[in-house]
């Protein structure tokens, strides 16, 4: 089974979230609906996603995920512009 890691922040790119999936494109809606409302995104309004890459297993998306959490937020943001320097809401590519 494929694997995405993913970043989320909001519309002031002040708060950083990064998760894991097998169904970004889900997952996404999930965040942007509050699903579940009591969660880190929904608390603090997670709902634009700013980079996301593909693994082929859901594993590797795992350590990815483990690597970007392990590092600052000047790496996160690092990571964020060497993609998608404009911080623009991927989603709508999904």
């Amino acid at each position: 089974m494929k694997g995405l890691v993913y970043i989320l922040t909001n519309k002031n790119n002040s708060v950083l979230y990064t998760g894991v999936t097998s169904d970004l494109k889900d997952r996404i809606k999930q965040h942007k609906l509050k699903k579940h409302p009591d969660s880190f995104s929904a608390k603090y309004n997670l709902n634009k996603l700013v980079y996301f890459e593909e693994f082929d297993t859901i594993g590797e998306a795992i350590k990815k995920e483990k690597a970007i959490k392990g590092g600052s937020r000047k790496r996160k943001m690092d990571l964020i512009n060497s993609t998608n320097p404009g911080w623009r809401d991927l989603s709508e590519f999904l």
